[in-house]
């Protein structure tokens, strides 16, 4: 008869000593590997004083400033008319300074040529009822339609044209001073 020859699987871990080992870093290695990537991920490689521990008064306040401020206003004191590079500044450029949405650029004579041709108040028409994908007024709805053709007439004249920003108008001036009495 034919001997069968059997290897026997031999394992290197031969002492109860040697398994308890292993288990206890297979449950630890896993974990200490996690701590120390959560550490890096969250406090980066940031040298910088505040990363450090040291946190002076003005660390501190920058850290816990809030996200919003509340402002009571009058209701009924008069409406300050902003001026067009204001408003251009807060709202407009958010797309025509960057381009975004295939607005014109501000600055970008070739962009705004064709939109110069049909004057001030067309533009102003446009920029009041919106147009392609910008919303009506630039999305802001607190706007008048003064400032609005002020924003109009400062982008405007920064990209070539020569227009002039509108002034308050007399009416609107007399109801800044208060109701007449």
């Amino acid at each position: 008869m034919s001997e069968v020859h059997q290897e026997e699987h031999s394992s290197p871990i031969k002492t109860p000593k040697q398994l308890i080992t292993v288990i206890l870093l297979s449950f630890l290695v896993p974990i200490i590997v996690i701590v120390m990537l959560s550490q890096l991920l969250t406090t980066g490689l940031n040298k910088s004083p505040e990363a450090q521990g040291t946190s002076t008064a003005e660390a501190v306040a920058a850290r816990i400033k809030p996200v919003g401020q509340v402002e009571v206003t009058d209701p009924n004191a008069p409406k300050v008319e902003k001026t067009g590079k204001e408003v251009v500044d807060a709202v407009c450029s958010a797309c025509h300074a960057t381009g975004a949405l295939n607005a014109p650029k501000i600055g970008d004579k070739a962009g705004w040529a064709p939109h110069l041709g049909g004057g001030l108040d067309h533009l102003t028409q446009n920029a009041i009822k919106g147009i392609r994908q910008m919303p009506p007024r630039g999305g802001n709805p607190d706007l008048s339609d003064l400032e609005v053709m002020r924003a109009v007439a400062y982008m405007a004249n920064q990209s070539g044209a020569s227009f002039k920003e509108p002034a308050a108008k007399p009416a609107m001036a007399a109801n800044a001073k208060g109701p007449a009495k």
